[in-house]
């Protein structure tokens, strides 16, 4: 399905520094994150904890979407979304090279 480059404009794709990670309750592929955006804060959940262990992600700076509507997972509420690559056999974190700050734009 092909979506408009404006509607792909309305997507906001930060860098954030994971603060916090930990398995969500009663989900055995969920981890909860606390991310820092510079500005801003969020919760974010991600079905990653059968591939990435929670105290190995603590400080990465990874790209998430910013601007989805909250939802609950396992009823854990997540407020945005880890971009990842659909690797072979694990998703791929993108973690950005240089100079990258917390709370930078993808553009």
């Amino acid at each position: 399905m092909n979506i408009s480059f404006e509607e792909f404009k309305k997507c906001d794709i930060r860098i954030g520094e994971i603060l916090s990670a930990e398995k969500a309750e009663n989900a055995d592929k969920l981890l909860k994150l606390e991310v820092d955006f510079g500005e801003f804060k969020r919760q974010i959940v991600s079905g990653i904890a059968e591939w990435y262990k929670a105290e190995d992600l603590i400080g990465k700076k990874l790209p998430f979407i910013v601007n989805l509507e909250p939802r609950k997972f396992k009823g854990v509420e997540s407020q945005g979304m880890l971009m990842a690559v659909d690797g072979e056999d694990q998703p791929i974190l993108l973690e950005p090279a240089g100079n990258t700050k917390v709370g930078d734009k993808i553009v």
